[in-house]
């Protein structure tokens, strides 16, 4: 078996999850924007209104899941149904789980969540181990229940996890706008700079969440329809 590399510093961390070369299948999504764009009738100079909708719904459920994500994690020993007994992953996951998908309710956004948390889960545990955090997550977890173990396991406080979550879709849309529509990619940059104040904005809602009840439930009807379109066509650049 390989020896784990020595454990990083949390903001090198944050750095190696937001770097867009990282191969976990992220390139796979569009943040939603290939469907609005093919099924919904926008164009690139619709795309920063959308990235603000999706930071204030979409953004906000998946940033707040991995918020309540990480509090389980941090206190998953305390969760064992005897002493000194691993909880199971039902127990320290399961209803964060269920609230995420309660407020995901795409199947198509749902399935796509679980191809990317898959992938950050396989490097996880290339990271960490034989970790019985990442071990209770189940084989096919959904991203943000990954994110959050990971910052967990890798000492990221809440603040860094939200901002790490809005960062994450304001550049993947940027990403996916380029190969969508011919643009400056400067003017992508630009966008996900204009984002940043919303994101922050996001910190001081959603750091403090510890129950999944707490989870922001905002909707985004559109993003859902066009995606339940998007997964019915065979001519599409990414999955959703």
């Amino acid at each position: 078996m390989a020896t784990p590399p020595p454990a990083p510093s949390p903001d090198l961390v944050l750095a190696l999850l937001a770097d867009a070369r990282l191969p976990v299948g992220g390139h796979t999504q569009s943040g939603g924007l290939e469907p609005a764009l093919v099924h919904g009738g926008l164009t690139s100079a619709d795309v920063p209104a959308f990235l603000r909708g999706r930071l204030a719904t979409v953004v906000a459920v998946e940033a707040g899941t991995a918020v309540v994500a990480r509090h389980r994690a941090l206190t998953a020993g305390a969760l064992g149904s005897a002493p000194g007994e691993e909880a199971s992953g039902e127990a320290v996951f399961g209803d964060v789980e269920e609230a995420w998908a309660a407020r995901t309710a795409s199947a198509p956004l749902r399935e796509a969540s679980r191809t990317l948390g898959r992938g950050y889960l396989r490097l996880a545990q290339r990271l960490w181990p034989g970790s019985a955090v990442l071990d209770a997550l189940g084989r096919r977890p959904p991203r943000p229940l990954v994110l959050g173990a990971v910052a967990a396991l890798a000492g990221l406080d809440a603040a860094r996890l939200v901002r790490l979550c809005g960062h994450e879709d304001a550049a993947t849309l940027g990403a996916a706008a380029l190969k969508l529509d011919p643009l400056d990619p400067a003017e992508t940059v630009v966008w996900t700079l204009a984002a940043h104040p919303l994101v922050e904005e996001l910190v001081p809602r959603l750091v403090g969440l510890t129950d999944p009840a707490e989870i922001p439930a905002g909707s985004a009807p559109l993003v859902e329809e066009h995606s339940l379109r998007h997964a019915r066509t065979t001519h599409r650049l990414f999955q959703a």
